[in-house]
C-alpha cells in the first residue's frame, strides 16, 4: 500500500478510532470492526477491476449504474447472476417488465430426489441495477456481458453439501445462501407467480443481526427494513456522485457482513460463491487479454466487500470449479409481479411498487436517460447507441474520500412538494370512495395535514409514501373494510399498484407458441391477462373441435382456472357440439410455459404424465385404468392405451386386497362400452384384464368377506365385477365353479357382509327368493335380531350393485322395515339409508 493509498482515509480511520476510545473507553473489538469497515471500501476501491455494489431493486443503484455506464462505457460487464442463464437475457427485449428468468429440472441426477422439482428465478424489473448493465451490454455494439455467478445446478450442490448433517430443505428446495427464504405461500395468486421457486436477487442487502435491524427501526422511526432502506439510503443517495454512492455502499455491505452472526454453513458458501466469480473474471480476463479499467463487476454490496484470497485481478487463492451433476436443466422466462418479488424476498407488501414510483421520479428529477432493450414492450424508441468508448476516468487515480463528508454531513433537508401530497390526498380520497368508503374532501385535508405531522413526528421535513400511508390508513379506514381492498391496498395500487409482467410471444418455448397457434381460430387475446369468454360451435364449424381437444388437454395439464368448461363435457365415444370456456392462459402464463420444459407439445407431455403416473411403484389398479381412460379420451392414441392397460394387469396381479374394486369396476365398464362401440374386437390387454380380474377376486372374495378393514361397498364391488364380468369371462375361457367355490367359502360375521353373501347365492342359485324372504322375516320375528336389522338392509341397498334384479325385493324389505321396526331402530338408520342412497343410488338403483 502506498503512502497516497494510506492517506485516502487516513482521516476517516483517526475520526472512527477517537469515536471507538469515546464509547467503548478504549481500544477494544469495535475500534477493530469500524477500522475493519475502512479497510474493506478501500481495498474495494483500489481494485484495478472495478466493483460497482449494487442492492437489488434499489431505484437509487439503479440510477447510479446507468450514470456510471454512459460515462465509464465498460467493453465488459461481469454480472453476479447465475452463468446458465446467459443465453436468455437476450429474450427479455420480447417481454414486458418484471419477468424472472428460469432454470427448471424436473427429473434430478446426483442431488437429492425429494428435492425434486427444482426451480430457480431471478427477478428483473426496469427499476433494477442488473436491468440497466443488461440492456447497456446487450444493445451496445463491441460490449460483452459475461455472468459470473455459480450455475442453477451448483446452487443445489453446495446446498446438498451443507445439509448433510441437518438434514434436507423445505419443500421449495433449499433458500438461497445469502438470500432470505420467503415466506409462507401467499394465498394472493400475484404474489404466487413464482410458486416455489427458490429466488436470486443481485444484492441483497439486510442486517442479519436481528439486533442491529430492531436497533436501525427503533431509532430511525420506522415500522419495517423497506422504510428504513427507503428514508436513509436511497433519498440521500438518490442524488450523489458515482464515488459518493460506491464508497457508501461498500460501507453498508461491510458493515452487515462484519456483524452478521458467524453461521459457519452461510459464511462458507458466501465465501465460495465470491471465490467463484473472481476465478470466472480471472479466467475471462486471461482468455480474452481484456484490460481490467476496462471493465465493470457488478455484484451486491455484501459480496463486493469480500476478504477472500481469491479476491481481486491479482487475487492469490485458487479456487476449484467442480464439474456439474447429470441433471437436466430447462430454461425460459416466466412472467414476475411486484407482489411476487415481495413475498420471494420477504420484503414489505408495496414496497417494490413504492421503487418504481421513486425511479421514475427520479428520472425526471435528474433527467437521466436509462438504458432500455431495443424493442422492449412498453418503452419508448430510443436512438441507436454509440459503441463502448475508452474509460472516462484514469481508473489508476485513486478516488478521494467522500464517506467522511457524507457521514458528517447532516441530511439534506427536501422542501415539502405540497402539489404532489395535494394530489396523493384528492386520489386516495377518489380511489376510496369508488370501494365503498364514505370518505370527503375533509378526509383529503385531514390525510394531507396528518401526512405532514407524521413525517415531523418522525423528524422528516417531507412526508413518504410511507408516511402518506399510514396517514390515510388513519384518517380514512374507520372501524370495517367495505370491500375487498383496504385503505393500504388503495394506496400501493395509487403508487403505481402490482405490476406483473408478460412474457412476449417470441420468447416463449416452442410448446406455448404451439398452444396459441393453434387456439388462434377462437379470435381471442390469449396473452393478455384476465378471463376470455370462448365458444366453440362445433356443428357449425369443425375446424373448431382441434381447438377443443386443445383446451381439454390443457384443463387436465394446467392449473385450475386455467381452462375451465362453462358449457360441454368429454366422454369417453361422444363427439361435442357445443361448448363455452373461460380461459385465463395469460394469467396463468407460468404454468404454460414450465409446460414447455418437459416437451415440445402438450400430447407429449401429456403422455409422459401418463406414463409415470401408471408406472409409479405407488399406483394402484384403478389409477392406472384412469390413466388408460385418459390415454382414450384426450389422445385418442390405442397405442398408449394398450401399453398402460398391460401395466394395469401387471398391477392388479400384485394387489392382496378388495380396497380399489368400486373404482377397477366402474373404469373397466366404462372402457368396456367404449370398445364395444367403437372397435371390431377388444382388445387383447381387456380381455386378458378380465380373465386375471375373475380369477384374482375370486380368490380374494372369502377373506373380503371377514375382513374387517374391507368395507360393504368394496365387497359389493368385488361381486359386481364377478357377476358383471361373467359372461365375458366365461367365453375367455374362465370356470364358474371358482365363482362358487369362493361364495361357498365365505363365512361372514357382520350383518352388512351376510347380506351380501345371501343376494350372491341367490344370484347362483343355491338360495331362492322365497328363502330369503323367509330368513328376513326371521329376523324381523326375533326380538334379538331387530337392532341390527337396518344393518342387513344396507347389505341389500349394496347388492343392487352385484344383482340387480333383487330391486323388487329390497324395495319389499325396506318397507316392511318401515312398517314393523320400532323407531328407536328405524330412526338412527334413517340418516346411513338417506347417505347410502344418495351417493350411489343413480348406481345402485337405475332407472
Amino acid at each position: 500500500m502506498t503512502a497516497a493509498q494510506e492517506g485516502t482515509f487516513a482521516g476517516l480511520r483517526t475520526q472512527l478510532q477517537e469515536a471507538a476510545a469515546a464509547f467503548a473507553g478504549g481500544p477494544d473489538a469495535l475500534e477493530g470492526i469500524l477500522l475493519g469497515i475502512v479497510d474493506d471500501v478501500d481495498r474495494a476501491v483500489r481494485e484495478p477491476l472495478e466493483i460497482f455494489p449494487v442492492c437489488h431493486h434499489s431505484p437509487a443503484s439503479a440510477l447510479a449504474m446507468a450514470r456510471r455506464l454512459r460515462e465509464k462505457q465498460p467493453k465488459v460487464v461481469y454480472l453476479e447472476l447465475c452463468e446458465d442463464m446467459a443465453p436468455l437475457l437476450t429474450e427479455l427485449r420480447n417481454c414486458r417488465l418484471p419477468v424472472a428468468v428460469q432454470a427448471f429440472a424436473t427429473e434430478v441426477e446426483g442431488l437429492p430426489a425429494e428435492w425434486s422439482p427444482l426451480s430457480v428465478v431471478a427477478p428483473v424489473t426496469e427499476a433494477s441495477a442488473e436491468y440497466q448493465a443488461i440492456a447497456y451490454a446487450l444493445d451496445t455494439p463491441g460490449v460483452e456481458l459475461v455472468l459470473v455467478d455459480r450455475s442453477s445446478d451448483q446452487m443445489f450442490q453446495w446446498e446438498a453439501r451443507d445439509t448433510q448433517t441437518s438434514g434436507p430443505p423445505g419443500p421449495s428446495g433449499p433458500p438461497g445462501p445469502s438470500e432470505p427464504a420467503g415466506p409462507d405461500a401467499p394465498a394472493d395468486d400475484e404474489a404466487a407467480l413464482h410458486g416455489d421457486a427458490v429466488g436470486v436477487g443481485i444484492g441483497d442487502l439486510r442486517p442479519r443481526f436481528a439486533e442491529l435491524e430492531e436497533h436501525l427501526l427503533r431509532h430511525g422511526r420506522v415500522r419495517h427494513w423497506s422504510e428504513w432502506w427507503h428514508q436513509y439510503v436511497e433519498l440521500p443517495l438518490g442524488d450523489s456522485d458515482h464515488d459518493t454512492y460506491r464508497q457508501v455502499m461498500l460501507l453498508i455491505g461491510s458493515l452487515f457482513r462484519r456483524l452478521a452472526p458467524g453461521d459457519p454453513r452461510r459464511v462458507r458458501v458466501d465465501e465460495d460463491r465470491e471465490r467463484h466469480m473472481w476465478t470466472r473474471m480471472r479466467e475471462h480476463l486471461a482468455a480474452t487479454g481484456t484490460d481490467p479499467a476496462d471493465c465493470l463487476y457488478v455484484c451486491g454490496a455484501f459480496h463486493a466487500a469480500s476478504r477472500v484470497a481469491e479476491f481481486g485481478v491479482d487475487g492469490a487463492g485458487t479456487f476449484a470449479i467442480g464439474p456439474r451433476t447429470a441433471t437436466t436443466w430447462q430454461h425460459g422466462l416466466i412472467p414476475s409481479s411486484h407482489a411476487a418479488i415481495e413475498a420471494q424476498f420477504g420484503l414489505e407488501p408495496g414496497s417494490v411498487s413504492i421503487a418504481a414510483t421513486v425511479w421514475a421520479k427520479n428520472l425526471r428529477r435528474t433527467r437521466v436517460e436509462p438504458f432500455r432493450l431495443a424493442g422492449q414492450a412498453g418503452t419508448k424508441k430510443r436512438a441507436k447507441p454509440a459503441a463502448a468508448g475508452p474509460v472516462a476516468a484514469d481508473a489508476s487515480v485513486p478516488a478521494s474520500d467522500r464517506l467522511s463528508g457524507f457521514l458528517r454531513r447532516p441530511p439534506v433537508l427536501d422542501r415539502l412538494d405540497e402539489s404532489e401530497l395535494l394530489g396523493w390526498s384528492v386520489e386516495i380520497v377518489r380511489a376510496a370512495r369508488r370501494n365503498g368508503y364514505l370518505a370527503s374532501t375533509a378526509d383529503a385535508i385531514a390525510v394531507f395535514e396528518t401526512s405532514i405531522l407524521l413525517a415531523g413526528m418522525r423528524d422528516r421535513a417531507k412526508p413518504t409514501p410511507y408516511d402518506f400511508q399510514d396517514a390515510a390508513v388513519t384518517c380514512i379506514e374507520k372501524d370495517s373494510v367495505p370491500g375487498r381492498r383496504d385503505v393500504r391496498r388503495l394506496v400501493e395500487i395509487m403508487m403505481g399498484g402490482d405490476r406483473t409482467g408478460r412474457v412476449g410471444y417470441d420468447a416463449l418455448p416452442p410448446l406455448a407458441r404451439d398452444v396459441h397457434d393453434r387456439l388462434a381460430p377462437l379470435g381471442l387475446k390469449l396473452q393478455q391477462r384476465g378471463v376470455r369468454r370462448a365458444l366453440l360451435d362445433i356443428a357449425s364449424r369443425p375446424d373448431l373441435e382441434k381447438c377443443s381437444d386443445v383446451l381439454w388437454i390443457l384443463r387436465y395439464l394446467m392449473p385450475q382456472g386455467a381452462a375451465r368448461p362453462i358449457m360441454g363435457e368429454r366422454r369417453l365415444g361422444e363427439r361435442p357440439v357445443q361448448e363455452s370456456w373461460d380461459l385465463a392462459l395469460g394469467t396463468h402464463q407460468r404454468a404454460l410455459i414450465e409446460l414447455g420444459y418437459e416437451g415440445v407439445s402438450i400430447e407429449q407431455v401429456l403422455e409422459q404424465r401418463l406414463r409415470r403416473i401408471a408406472y409409479d411403484p405407488r399406483a394402484t389398479t384403478a389409477v392406472v385404468l384412469e390413466a388408460v381412460e385418459d390415454a382414450a379420451l384426450h389422445l385418442r392414441s390405442r397405442r398408449l392405451a394398450d401399453e398402460l392397460g398391460t401395466r394395469a394387469l401387471e398391477v392388479l396381479a400384485t394387489e392382496r386386497n378388495v380396497d380399489g374394486a368400486p373404482e377397477v369396476l366402474r373404469r373397466v365398464r366404462r372402457l368396456l362400452a367404449y370398445y364395444r362401440t367403437s372397435e371390431p374386437a377388444l382388445p387383447r390387454w381387456i380381455q386378458s384384464f378380465v380373465r386375471t380380474g375373475y380369477a384374482h377376486y375370486c380368490t380374494l372374495l372369502p377373506t373380503a368377506f371377514t375382513d374387517e378393514d374391507a368395507t360393504v361397498r368394496q365387497v359389493a364391488a368385488t361381486l359386481g365385477f364377478l357377476f358383471g364380468m361373467e359372461g365375458l369371462a366365461l367365453s375367455l375361457g374362465c370356470d364358474r365353479t371358482q365363482l362358487e367355490l369362493a361364495v361357498a367359502q365365505s363365512h361372514p360375521g357382520e350383518p352388512a357382509k351376510t347380506a351380501l353373501l345371501w343376494a350372491a347365492q341367490t344370484r347362483l342359485g343355491g338360495l331362492s327368493r322365497a328363502e330369503l324372504r323367509a330368513r328376513c322375516d326371521a329376523l324381523l320375528g326375533n326380538p334379538l335380531a331387530v337392532p341390527s336389522y337396518p344393518r342387513y338392509l344396507s347389505g341389500f341397498l349394496h347388492a343392487l350393485e352385484p344383482v340387480p334384479a333383487l330391486a323388487d325385493f329390497v324395495v319389499e324389505a325396506v318397507s316392511n322395515a318401515f312398517a314393523r321396526l320400532p323407531d328407536p331402530v328405524l330412526l338412527p338408520w334413517l340418516p346411513t339409508l338417506i347417505g347410502t342412497l344418495r351417493a350411489g343410488g343413480a348406481e345402485l338403483a337405475p332407472c
